[in-house]
């Protein structure tokens, strides 16, 4: 894949952490030399982030890099998350990942494909029935909040915790809730990151996938974008599930990145 769109995709899933933890209520963003941390500190671990700001090529490099992570965030007792991209790390030091990042109580929770493209194909199939509404105040960002929760099973309170927040929602983002048979069925938000559409919080109840749900909402989101930001190019970053819906929407791989998650602390 081209150097250029690799590095995009890492600044991408960067910069969309960093905007979280810029604009919740309590979270921070730190550049280091060995690492980059954009937390939210909540108690979504996901949300509470390191990166590597570059390649590593030796075990060395890469223990340096967790271990200042670990140092930063393990103390505060939320669990964290290490985003390594497989074209950082070469091949042999990525088979060993896991075994290096474990005594940190990192494991690998899942890979995601760095994906992009620089318009959406047409539609393939008819748009479900469903009213999209944006989520510009508290009951809407519950309902995207919940129907993340739900989807990647988390608890409402943390879902709440870290999306119920206005700053997430105004200006450089926005969040959609598809409301179907009474409930909020999907949700996707879309942050500008350096100019780029980024595509998160993509989730659909399990009661209404298979449907297109998760495409119109995307596509209703990607529109508003574009009317109110003037970009078309857009990039996100796919789970297993999500990948085939994504390319027919005319996204293409570019990398993937494997996520390490650290459970909180236990409280004794």
């Amino acid at each position: 894949m081209p150097h250029d769109e690799i590095h995009e995709s890492n600044t991408q899933l960067h910069g969309s952490w960093r905007f979280f933890a810029r604009n919740s209520i309590a979270g921070e963003v730190l550049d280091l030399p060995e690492v980059s941390i954009a937390s939210s500190n909540v108690s979504w671990s996901m949300m509470n982030a390191a990166f590597l700001p570059g390649p590593v090529e030796t075990e060395e490099a890469l223990e340096r890099a967790v271990s200042t992570a670990a140092r930063h965030l393990a103390p505060k007792g939320r669990g964290w998350m290490l985003a390594l991209c497989e074209d950082q790390v070469p091949l042999q030091l990525r088979e060993r990942a896991g075994e290096l990042l474990a005594p940190h109580g990192l494991k690998l929770s899942m890979v995601a494909t760095g994906m992009v493209a620089e318009h959406l194909a047409p539609d393939m199939r008819p748009r479900p029935v469903m009213e999209i509404r944006q989520a510009r105040d508290s009951r809407g960002r519950c309902d995207l909040a919940d129907v993340n929760s739900r989807s990647y099973d988390m608890p409402l309170p943390s879902g709440r915790e870290t999306f119920d927040v206005p700053r997430l929602f105004e200006g450089d983002g926005k969040g959609f809730v598809g409301y179907r048979q009474g409930e909020a069925a999907t949700g996707a938000a879309v942050i500008r990151v350096d100019d780029v559409a980024y595509i998160s919080m993509v989730a659909t109840l399990p009661s209404h996938r298979q449907l297109g749900c998760a495409e119109a909402v995307m596509r209703h989101a990607l529109a508003e974008a574009e009317r109110e930001w003037g970009i078309q190019r857009t990039v996100l970053h796919a789970t297993p599930a999500g990948l085939p819906v994504y390319r027919r929407m005319g996204y293409r791989p570019v990398t993937r990145f494997h996520f390490y998650m650290a459970e909180p602390a236990r409280s004794r």
